[in-house]
């Protein structure tokens, strides 16, 4: 049995209490009572909306080993059969686990942000190192102030590459990450208008971004977009921490050129296929397991934070074949009903303007034939630009023959408002709603693409789908 952690270790890095009988380590770490595992620690983040404390018996029953709980709780937690390391508060020491974490590895880290495509990047980043060594990466999103501490807390002392996602919805909320990461290469994926309600305008928006050179190590490397209009001033700020510049795109001047991108179809689904000059070689093509070029874009991405970080860009290229899309990131079913099948993309994790209109782009240019149907909830967090981020939908659902949209949510009814007749709308106040018309409504040989911002619930519309409808094969 590999131990993450010897017990020993977890409390002096988090300046802990031990309490009871402590295992000499532990297998892993978790802050889910419902999924920990046998050998694990379980740490009782008391969070927003759920307190771990509540849950820390039915995390020793389901293995847990060891618990880490704060003093002030400790009270309350009666009797309990493991051992415990008692602290001031458990995110705090996490954090403090985290950092020890970070200073015992030789690993060379990787971090990436940005307003679209972080998680698609570090899949790519994760896979692509895998294919010739020890990789440890973010699961999921795990991607803010818990998620980030706990991956780095997770990371095994021989990691030899680490993939960090670090994101951010106010300013100041990378900084403290990116210090606590430390990564010798930084990626910006690109810059959107994504919760611009909580900013001023766009450029407080490329400065939050441009936290995460605060953590570069010395001599790193930022690897930046060359097609965006933030690119010179991301440029200024990295170079402020002695950054090398390393960009890419389908810009003339760019590092890592886009030369030529094209869908391609198969048995399989659709994937994309890429010609690109990688740096100083002669170009070279690949295929990419994702269809979009916005995702050919972050593909050059990850292979120029891999080759910075000393990985092997070979064995990416040919592992980034094999990348599929995460739930409720553009992962595509096909579903039989009583006369047929039809066609399920969802998109519903999250979406602003800028991934809205990736998404479109992508939903047209697919060849399906029978009804399209976009099927949208609100995107979040646009403060006063939300009524017209929303209205400019409407083109993009033109341009990509969507011929059906089906709406919920209050701001989507300025998308109602602006699209043409020739499309056929219906409207719902909410997801549950939406819902019900949309089983109802969905027929064979459709094409159903959801999309709304998290908070909107429209993963509940999936779920009636494939609980409704099995899945083709």
């Amino acid at each position: 049995m590999t131990l993450l952690w010897t017990s020993a270790d977890m409390v002096e890095a988090m300046g802990g209490r031990p309490v009871g009988e402590l295992p000499e380590g532990v297998t892993g770490i978790s802050i889910d009572s419902r999924t920990v595992g046998p050998g694990e620690a379980f740490f009782a983040i008391a969070g927003d909306r759920v307190d771990g404390h509540k849950f820390a018996g039915l995390a020793a029953k389901n293995g847990a080993t060891l618990l880490v709980v704060s003093e002030a709780k400790l009270p309350a937690l009666g009797r309990l059969t493991c051992g415990m390391i008692v602290v001031d508060d458990v995110l705090e020491a996490m954090c403090r686990l985290a950092i020890a974490a970070r200073r015992r590895t030789d690993a060379r880290i990787i971090a990436v942000t940005g307003s679209v495509g972080k998680t698609s990047t570090k899949e790519m980043l994760a896979a692509g190192l895998r294919a010739s060594a020890r990789v440890h990466a973010a699961v999921a999103s795990f991607n803010n102030h818990w998620g980030v501490p706990l991956t780095l807390a997770r990371m095994p002392a021989d990691t030899e590459f680490g993939v960090f996602e670090i994101g951010m919805n106010h300013s100041g909320e990378i900084r403290p990450l990116t210090k606590m990461v430390r990564p010798h290469v930084a990626v910006i994926t690109t810059i959107a208008p994504v919760h611009i309600g909580n900013f001023s305008g766009i450029k407080e928006i490329i400065a939050a971004k441009a936290e995460i050179f605060e953590g570069l190590e010395p001599e790193g490397v930022a690897i930046l977009n060359r097609d965006i209009d933030a690119f010179d001033s991301l440029s200024w700020t990295a170079g402020k921490y002695n950054a090398e510049i390393v960009s890419f795109g389908e810009h003339a001047k760019a590092d890592y050129r886009l030369l030529e991108y094209r869908t391609v179809s198969s048995r399989q689904g659709e994937h994309g296929h890429i010609v690109a000059a990688l740096g100083v070689e002669e170009p070279t093509s690949f295929n990419l397991g994702l269809p979009g070029q916005h995702m050919a874009e972050n593909a050059l991405a990850a292979l120029a934070a891999i080759a910075e970080a000393g990985g092997d860009v070979d064995a990416a290229m040919n592992a980034f074949e094999s990348v599929e899309q995460l739930k409720g990131r553009g992962r595509r079913m096909r579903l039989k009903t009583p006369d047929g099948t039809f066609t399920l993309i969802d998109e519903s994790y999250n979406a602003n303007p800028a991934s809205m209109r990736a998404a479109l782009e992508l939903f047209g240019a697919g060849n399906e034939k029978g009804r399209k149907i976009a099927v949208l909830g609100d995107m979040l967090e646009l403060g006063d630009y939300a009524r017209e981020a929303h209205e400019a939908l409407a083109g993009p659902l033109v341009a990509a023959g969507v011929t059906h949209v089906w709406l919920a949510g209050e701001e989507m009814q300025a998308l109602s408002e602006a699209l043409p007749e020739s499309i056929v709308v219906e409207y719902r106040d909410n997801a549950a709603e939406l819902a019900e018309f949309t089983v109802s409504s969905v027929a064979a040989g459709d094409t159903i693409m959801l999309k709304s911002s998290n908070g909107m619930g429209f993963g509940a519309i999936v779920t009636r789908l494939t609980d409704t409808f099995p899945a083709e094969g």
